[in-house]
């Protein structure tokens, strides 16, 4: 193993193109090394300083403005100033940018309208066409780049990558990629002279190579191979994403908030963990993590309440059972067969009758998701950790999103509109707690579980933990 460097395993190592939205851990640990945005996350998730040093928002929530690191230079020479962020934070908000599985032009969503002065070499103003009091949120993914390498390498920017972030690219054989440690970095000192990748596809194979001493971390660990030895150490964490069924709400039974909340109170979550994740994750009590700004999990409703669940169904009208219609993907997750068949058998108890259509294209099946033509629910993930993303691109019925599925809830809607004007994010918190409490009892989807992320770390790094983001950053 060459001095000093960290070595990592993950399923899979690949380049993507900066500008796009993804929620791929693999690919967001390597950014997060090679890019830097205006902010990024501290170790509580929330904002700090990157490449802008502080910040400023008017009380209307619409006007912000920025002051930058001076001196800073991308990994290529370019001077990464106030002109880099005005044309990168442009580049981000085009309609063809910030693609993700599904969804084009995620960005374009949230800054159309924007516009941005240069105030001076450092300093950089945007005024947004409507208040935005979590527009870090958006930002955090606002990777800045070097604008002439850029328009040089046009589509191809991914395999060209160019950042002004701690480590710059080497090499990568579509295997392994090689990051050396960016010398001119000035933010604070880089830990390792070298970041190496490796994809192993194998959870065992890449516990198997930490405990060999080839690797230091690795990722992703399936829990049948998270087996401790005195030359690998495990670390666990809460991973954000969620997993869900959601509903369609503008027909069928599921338009009836109680047979919504019958079905969230039909299903025993750690029966569900147990049996499909060999007991690695934590039960989803709401519509977010327990990690996510604004999260109430103590305070949730949601629970296992079969008789709960029977009386709802009574009150509805469904005495004598419902037949519901669940679309499902066979990857991504890649439990997902599995999980709808427990589900299914679950539901049974409280008299759902669940046939399930499987989709094996997992594109097309994101498509059927964004183009509403799932039939009563469809199995899911919500990944952004951004409370506002979450409810503005699934839960507000005005925006109507990729993935909405047709569910409204006025007061929900008007909390949003709220938090949206608030700066104070202590109150603004508040709002968005409002909201998880109204989400428990009025559920848009099936809330079902967070995966418990294991990670495989060599002897010397065994006081390491995953960043709560749920993958490896520098910081």
């Amino acid at each position: 193993m060459p001095q000093n460097s960290l070595q990592i395993a993950q399923p899979t190592v690949r380049l993507e193109e900066p500008h796009d939205c993804t929620d791929s851990k693999d690919v967001l640990a390597v950014q997060s090394a090679i890019y830097e945005s205006l902010v990024r996350y501290d170790v509580n998730l929330r904002y700090a300083p990157s490449l802008a040093k502080s910040w400023t928002v008017s009380d209307d929530a619409r006007h912000w403005t920025f002051h930058l690191r001076e001196e800073i230079k991308f990994h290529n020479g370019e001077p990464c100033d106030a002109e880099a962020v005005r044309y990168s934070l442009n580049r981000m908000a085009q309609p063809d940018m910030g693609a993700t599985l599904g969804a084009p032009a995620v960005y374009h969503q949230y800054l159309q309208g924007m516009t941005i002065e240069i105030v001076d070499k450092y300093t950089v103003s945007l005024m947004l066409a409507e208040p935005m009091a979590d527009l870090l949120d958006v930002l955090l993914s606002g990777y800045i780049l070097p604008p002439k390498h850029s328009e040089k390498y046009g589509g191809d920017v991914k395999n060209n990558p160019v950042g002004s972030g701690p480590y710059q690219f080497e090499g990568f054989d579509g295997t392994t990629l090689h990051l050396k440690q960016n010398r001119a970095f000035k933010h604070y000192a880089p830990q390792y002279d070298q970041l190496i990748w490796h994809a192993v596809p194998d959870s065992a194979e890449r516990v198997s190579r930490v405990e060999r001493g080839k690797l230091n971390i690795a990722t992703a660990v399936s829990p049948n191979t998270a087996v401790p030895s005195e030359q690998v150490h495990f670390t666990r964490s809460c991973g954000p994403t969620v997993y869900i069924f959601m509903f369609t709400c503008s027909r069928g039974p599921l338009q009836d908030a109680r047979v919504r909340l019958a079905l969230n109170l039909g299903v025993n979550r750690q029966a569900i963990i147990d049996e499909v994740l060999s007991g690695a994750g934590v039960p989803l009590r709401g519509f977010l993590s327990p990690v996510h700004f604004g999260a109430n999990p103590a305070e949730s409703s949601i629970r296992f309440d079969p008789e709960g669940a029977k009386a709802l169904l009574k009150e509805a009208g469904y005495a004598q059972g419902v037949s519901l219609t669940l679309n499902s993907p066979t990857k991504l997750p890649n439990e997902a067969a599995h999980l709808s068949n427990v589900v299914a058998k679950q539901l049974q108890e409280i008299g759902v009758d669940l046939k399930i259509v499987y989709t094996e294209d997992r594109v097309a099946y994101a498509n059927q998701v964004r183009l509403k033509e799932i039939q009563d629910m469809c199995v899911f993930d919500s990944s952004p950790l951004s409370t506002y993303r979450v409810l503005k691109e699934k839960v507000d019925s005005r925006f109507a999103g990729s993935w909405w599925q047709g569910y409204q809830n006025q007061t929900v809607e008007s909390l949003l509109d709220q938090a949206q004007n608030t700066v104070d994010e202590s109150e603004r918190e508040q709002l968005y707690r409002s909201c998880y409490d109204h989400l428990c009892q009025d559920p848009p989807w099936l809330y079902l579980y967070n995966h418990e992320l294991i990670t495989a770390v060599s002897p010397k790094l065994k006081e390491w933990q995953l960043p709560k983001q749920g993958y490896w950053s520098p910081v």
